[in-house]
């Protein structure tokens, strides 16, 4: 995640935390519990993504004074997405501050191995499913639609829990029969190929017309699909 700069004040706590009261001492669960929803209303989150706050435990040392102010949140910039140290302020005459750390996971939704994938093998229903997996841990380019890789194969050897990525996964293999479809605004052609190269979804590579025998460059437009625009 790319780091965040966020300053925001916000308004009257009361309105997030109806419970807590102006001018006694505030207790630590209604602090941690004032972290939690500040940073999962003000950190954006990934596409279809969740998040989970862990609020670290204030100290019991320290004591929590009184504050007639609003409290204001600030999150700093030199954090690294997932540790972050929340400062909470209190603007009053005799102003104080705490600091608590807070950890943050945010996962997302992709398609992962369900059975071991063999190199070259189909990918179908029986042995994909949907995982959420942290985005720390996440390379490459993830796919969030078990539909969109069906009938894809398998670039090399899948072990269960591989997540499938345009990478190791090929729309249009190598070798394969595929279709070829010349197309303008007014027209459409569609005839056999082999593909001379894999290919992912939007990616150009040679294919080879098996009625003409010439080597073109096409699209891939969908599974073992190939569009060439006039």
């Amino acid at each position: 995640m790319t780091k965040l700069k966020i300053f925001i004040i916000i308004s009257v706590i009361s309105m997030s935390l109806p419970n807590l009261a102006f001018g006694q001492t505030m207790n630590r669960e209604q602090l941690q519990d004032f972290v939690e929803q500040f940073l999962k209303n003000n950190i954006p989150l990934p596409t279809q993504g969740k998040m989970t706050v862990s609020v670290s435990s204030i100290d019991p040392r320290i004591i929590i004074k009184p504050c007639l102010s609003s409290l204001v949140a600030n999150i700093p910039q030199n954090h690294n997405g997932r540790n972050v140290n929340v400062k909470i302020i209190c603007n009053d005459p005799a102003p104080w501050y705490l600091f608590i750390p807070a950890r943050i996971q945010m996962v997302v939704p992709v398609v992962v191995a369900k059975s071991i994938i063999s190199k070259g093998s189909r990918v179908d229903e029986s042995n994909v499913i949907i995982e959420y997996r942290d985005t720390r841990r996440i390379r490459g380019e993830t796919l969030d639609d078990t539909r969109i890789v069906i009938g894809t194969r398998a670039k090399r050897k899948l072990s269960v829990g591989a997540i499938l990525t345009k990478k190791n996964i090929c729309f249009v293999c190598k070798g394969s029969h595929i279709t070829i479809i010349a197309k303008s605004d007014s027209l459409m052609i569609k005839t056999a190929g082999i593909a001379l190269k894999d290919g992912g979804i939007g990616e150009q590579i040679r294919v080879k017309n098996v009625s003409s025998g010439r080597t073109v460059i096409g699209r891939v437009s969908a599974i073992n699909k190939v569009v060439i625009n006039l």
